[in-house]
């Protein structure tokens, strides 16, 4: 019997040292939760508030007094690296067409959009084709590969995201200090290219207060533009200069290469 018992407390040691040296089953890993329609958050990118290009130089008009369009472009190449004033550019390259009389005192003039109705001295106005069209010259004369594009139909908004934030200034067509534009003066018109709106023929009517500026920032309230007449950059409520760009014919020039 005493026998009997030493051999069961021997098997018994032995079975608990196989049970305690035998290795565990390893636990099964816990599967991944699904999350249905799971969306990764990213920061959004916050679009700066205000915006300015450094290096325009304001050109005031203290000389030319009808020759708006001529200080824009003068500060516009100027800020592109160009020696040149608005002496020489009016000219040597604004393409211009004279104000004439008829025996009767019928008034003759261009189609603004193909030339400078007459001189920059006491004359009218340019509108963008016939002006970048000038500018045009000027870069061949100077045999730069710049080109000079007149854009019509975008407003002040669209411009200064697909360039001004992106360091290229505008030449836009608004009103001095952003008065109310108005019909003054009218003539036959005697002159016309391929960018004409008229015929020969036709009668082409001037606003009184049309002003040539450049678009070079933004801030939350207002535009930013280089002004030959106020001598200065401008500050002009966004609202108020979107509606008189537009009632000019929302008109503009930039300068890059092709």
């Amino acid at each position: 019997m005493g026998a009997f018992l030493t051999v069961s407390a021997v098997i018994i040691v032995v079975l608990l040292i196989i049970i305690n040296v035998a290795p565990l089953a390893p636990k099964p890993k816990p599967k991944p939760i699904a999350v249905e329609n799971q969306v990764e958050v990213t920061q959004p990118v916050t679009e700066p508030q205000s915006f300015q290009i450094q290096g325009v130089p304001i050109v005031s008009q203290n000389e030319l007094k009808a020759g708006c369009e001529t200080y824009a472009c003068t500060m516009l190449l100027k800020s592109l690296g160009f020696d040149t004033d608005e002496f020489d550019f009016a000219e040597n390259y604004l393409i211009c067409s004279p104000i004439s009389y008829g025996v009767d005192g019928t008034r003759f003039g261009p189609d603004m959009y193909s030339a400078f109705a007459g001189t920059v001295e006491n004359g009218y106005g340019i509108y963008s084709p016939a002006m970048a069209k000038s500018i045009n010259k000027f870069f061949e004369a100077k045999k730069s590969k710049l080109r000079a594009t007149s854009i019509v139909g975008e407003t002040l908004e669209s411009l200064c995201q697909k360039y001004v934030k992106n360091g290229t200034p505008v030449m836009v067509w608004a009103t001095t200090y952003m008065q109310e534009p108005y019909e003054k003066a009218s003539w036959v018109v005697d002159f016309v290219d391929e960018n004409a709106k008229t015929k020969k023929g036709d009668t082409f009517t001037w606003l009184q207060n049309e002003h040539c500026m450049v678009l070079i920032g933004y801030d939350q309230k207002d535009y930013l533009l280089a002004d030959s007449v106020a001598g200065k950059v401008s500050h002009f409520e966004k609202k108020l200069a979107e509606q008189r760009f537009k009632e000019l014919g929302s008109q503009a020039i930039v300068a890059q290469e092709p």
